[in-house]
């Protein structure tokens, strides 16, 4: 197949000098100078808890109590004690109990983790109080222990808090821009954000390194195909969420860059050899643990030079214990990815997986689809001696450090009233903006058309791809682009062809193009049979210029070849902040910026490179 070519080009195109091993000791930071909101209150300041402290609580809390301190678990609903009928249906489906509150007081789960599918995030002042109830409902069990709260905050194509909380460019926007200091501030914009809403751990940076354009899912979550440019990136923005006061996680351990498996489908197995993982792989977990990184997540992929047995990765002992704890000197938080997802429960049943997660050096247990199956199973465990108590405790003892180091001990409660003074303040989304234009990439602009000009070039029609938003509060992105063409002057309207367009849809594409100055088509993952692909070509053949926006994959210009496009960029995500950033690019308004982090293959031979990293044109 050929991407399997183009992989192995890739792979000796992306080898790297491993960066130096890290110790794996983490300090408590200082309160950041410029921080604001929930976090100047006590929360990741310089307060210890006594290690005999924890110890104590650890020693004083029953076996039951320990084993949930090990689970992250989803509930749904926007309340601790009074979601909607709906959603407590749900719970009862799915939990077994009809609130959060109840799941804490049943289970004593260490964590839950926020979906907006679970309706957990609809608004922010919402937000904080489903926080504020999720730790009432903690400090009301027998010992007494906060939670951490947690989700997936990549931003970019991953991300659960929508507007009004300032939305950031994802992984790859920032790779492009290329700025670590950037990458660092839109962590620290993101933290502190998240920091207000009682959100305390966040399921980023994505330090994998996307070195297969098939990858179909990691892609744009990641920061790019160099290991020491992703290195770099990863540590900058530890270094943000730290500032902010939340613990950071650096995720898929050992690395999910290179797979054309989703695992949330099917197992993955990355072929990598021992000398190609240390090059390639290690170096942005090496760096984000010596940055101080709070939690590492496993990967649901088997890497049998790493692990002969083909167990995936979050239930291998060599890959856990011997590589991330003993090579690589980390000693924090290792949390799983979503039990749930159909690469960890390939081999083995529900019931087995918990344990072997734990047995492999796992201290969290994220979101399995089970609780009861899952808490149950890994009682019976230490209950047969298959597992020793001393193993939980010392899991247990590696949460409740990073509860202490995050402040939850002296005070897990966020303030309604700081809500609107951290998030979506004027000064973050005016941040986020300024972010995004460094990284809106011009891959072709062969005949000059770009900027375009308000005066010979007034009238134009936005057509493309309108994939939902991420967080479910922005665009679509057609509507968006014409909204921010019209804003700098021109005369823009928008018409949603989709992702697939019919022939009738192309057709009313092409008449809609009829007396219009140029055309803006949103492209989404172009393949080769792709009717995005008919569709830029039909508008070509008018003669009105087309401007191709690659909206999420950097690789559909490839695919766009023959076409008769007049300019291509890409922008790496959907977001309005990206859209609008890219819109700015395309009028005129701001410079770009951004130049590839990836390498784009040719369409017709994959192992031959059309754009090289470090490719982007300027005006």
């Amino acid at each position: 197949m050929h991407h399997r070519t183009s992989r192995r080009t890739l792979l000796a195109a992306a080898a790297a000098t491993a960066a130096a091993a890290a110790t794996g000791t983490v300090a408590i930071p200082a309160a950041a100078a410029d921080r604001t909101g929930p976090a100047d209150s006590g929360r990741a300041d310089s307060r210890r808890v006594p290690a005999q402290r924890l110890r104590r609580i650890v020693a004083g809390m029953s076996l039951e109590e320990k084993v949930g301190q090990l689970f992250v678990m989803r509930v749904y609903g926007h309340s601790a004690t009074e979601p909607d009928q709906a959603d407590i249906d749900a719970n009862l489906a799915e939990i077994g109990v009809r609130t959060a509150a109840e799941m804490i007081a049943k289970y004593h789960v260490g964590g839950i983790i926020y979906f907006t599918w679970a309706h957990n995030t609809r608004d922010p002042h919402q937000i904080a109080a489903l926080s504020n109830g999720i730790q009432r409902a903690g400090l009301a069990g027998p010992s007494k222990v906060p939670l951490l709260v947690s989700t997936d905050q990549e931003h970019g194509i991953v991300c659960r808090v929508g507007e009004p909380a300032t939305l950031l460019p994802g992984a790859m926007a920032l790779g492009a821009g290329g700025s670590r200091a950037d990458a660092r501030k839109a962590a620290q914009i993101a933290g502190t954000e998240l920091a207000a809403l009682g959100i305390n751990q966040n399921y980023a940076p994505d330090a994998d390194v996307n070195v297969n354009p098939a990858n179909p899912v990691i892609g744009v979550r990641s920061f790019g195909s160099d290991p020491d440019s992703v290195a770099g990136m990863v540590a900058a923005q530890v270094k943000g969420y730290q500032s902010a006061g939340i613990a950071s996680t650096a995720k898929h351990f050992p690395g999910h860059g290179d797979t054309s498996t989703d695992s949330h489908t099917g197992l993955p197995v990355i072929t990598h050899t021992r000398e190609q993982w240390a090059e390639l792989d290690a170096p942005p977990f090496r760096a984000a643990v010596a940055a101080g990184i709070d939690s590492i997540m496993t990967a649901h992929i088997v890497v049998p030079a790493l692990d002969p047995s083909e167990d995936p990765a979050t239930l291998s002992r060599p890959i856990l214990t011997g590589i991330l704890r003993e090579e690589l000197g980390y000693d924090g938080v290792v949390v799983t990815d979503a039990l749930g997802m159909e690469g960890v429960r390939t081999k083995y049943g529900d019931e087995r997986v918990p344990v072997l997660a734990l047995k492999a050096g796992v201290d969290q247990l994220l979101n399995p689809p089970t609780l009861d199956v899952a808490w149950n199973a890994v009682l019976a465990a230490v209950r047969s001696g298959e597992l020793t108590e001393d193993r939980i405790d010392e899991s247990v003892l590696r949460i409740l450090r990073l509860k202490a180091k995050l402040g939850l001990f002296h005070d897990p409660f966020v303030k309604d009233s700081q809500v609107d003074k951290v998030v979506g303040t004027r000064a973050h989304l005016a941040a986020a903006d300024r972010i995004a234009e460094h990284t809106t990439t011009l891959l072709a602009n062969p005949t000059g058309l770009l900027p375009l000009s308000r005066r010979s070039h007034r009238s134009v029609l936005v057509v493309g791809a309108d994939p939902a938003s991420p967080s479910g509060t922005t665009g679509p992105p057609t509507t968006t682009l014409a909204a921010e063409f019209t804003a700098l002057g021109h005369t823009a309207t928008a018409l949603s062809t989709g992702t697939a367009p019919t022939a009738a849809k192309i057709a009313e594409a092409v008449a809609a193009s009829a007396g219009k100055d140029a055309v803006v088509v949103g492209t989404y993952n172009v393949t080769a049979t792709s009717s995005q692909r008919t569709l830029v070509s039909a508008l070509a053949a008018t003669g009105v210029p087309v401007v191709a926006l690659a909206i999420r994959n950097p690789y559909d210009i490839a695919q766009l070849a023959g076409t008769g496009y007049a300019a291509s960029l890409a922008s790496y995500s959907w977001t309005d902040v990206e859209l609008r950033a890219a819109a700015r690019v395309i009028a005129g308004h701001a410079e770009p910026g951004g130049r590839l982090p990836v390498p784009v293959p040719r369409a017709d031979d994959p192992s031959q490179v059309l754009y090289p990293v470090g490719y982007g044109l300027e005006y």
